[in-house]
């Protein structure tokens, strides 16, 4: 049996991170432009300093759509040989399409795994419980502080 702990942390993750809405209160806008991440939360005022997605909104985006485009276009090249303004013009711009549009609601399921899932990296405990309000006690933290 599914543990339901998790399927609510999972829906909430993929609900407020794919829409682009604050992982706390699921509210307020995570970002202020295209793929840049306001200060904090308008509603309930979470600070996204915690937020480091860095290069994985990039890394999914080529992981699920570029690569295996890469085969599909390279099987239409080898099976019907094309021209090469085919290419330019279909290829092109499905490639860019699909790894551009996905990088948003990539970049917001990132940022709400981490703060769910109350991700830190190493020697940051203090400053994740600063921000965000929470106890912390270097007992319990499996990180070096």
């Amino acid at each position: 049996m599914a543990d339901p702990v998790r399927n609510e942390k999972f829906r909430w993750i993929l609900e407020s991170g794919w829409k682009g809405l604050c992982p706390r209160c699921g509210q307020g806008h995570m970002f202020k432009s295209w793929l840049k991440l306001n200060e904090r939360c308008e509603v309930c005022d979470l600070d996204y300093r915690f937020a480091a997605p860095d290069d994985g909104p990039a890394f999914f985006s080529l992981c699920i759509i570029a690569f295996p485009l890469t085969f599909i276009v390279l099987w239409i090249q080898v099976h019907f040989e094309p021209p090469a303004w085919v290419h330019l013009v279909t290829s092109v711009p499905l490639m860019l399409a699909g790894c551009l549009l996905p990088l948003r609601p990539l970049k917001g399921w990132l940022v709400a795994s981490q703060y769910v899932n109350k991700a830190q990296e190493a020697g940051t405990g203090k400053l994740w419980a600063q921000l965000h309000g929470r106890d912390y006690d270097p007992a319990k933290s499996d990180f070096d502080d």
